[in-house]
């Protein structure tokens, strides 16, 4: 996606799906590194989640607007806008869950389950 087409394919586009940006360069390792994931989230919500990438080098208005200060970062657009916002070693946590701005069901309270001191 560039800072052309953004409005269509990520705004617009998320409010009837939701849509993951990967906002990357290519002199970033940890991008280069979580690549595939993001390419596995793709495949693993394809039909539930587009998923698209941003070079912040080649595309500086949107990452300007979206106030992208490090990267890799992650944003979720859910109906027009940000559900949700991931930047760095963060990224790879957002691989082994459930995005919110995917969550079907409420995440389970597990502040019960350890007991008072």
């Amino acid at each position: 996606v560039t800072d052309n087409t953004f409005q269509a394919e990520v705004i617009d586009a998320s409010k009837t799906q939701p849509v993951m940006v990967d906002f990357w360069a290519e002199w970033c390792r940890p991008c280069l590194m979580l690549a595939p994931t993001v390419a596995e989230i793709a495949t693993a919500y394809a039909g539930k989640i587009k998923v698209v990438k941003l070079n912040v080098d080649e595309n500086t208005n949107s990452a300007g607007k979206f106030n992208i200060r490090g990267i890799p970062t992650l944003l979720i657009f859910k109906g027009g806008q940000v559900a949700e916002q991931v930047v760095g070693a963060l990224v790879l946590r957002l691989a082994r869950r459930e995005p919110a701005g995917l969550r079907t069901s409420q995440p389970k309270d597990v502040s019960r389950a350890v007991p008072a001191a």
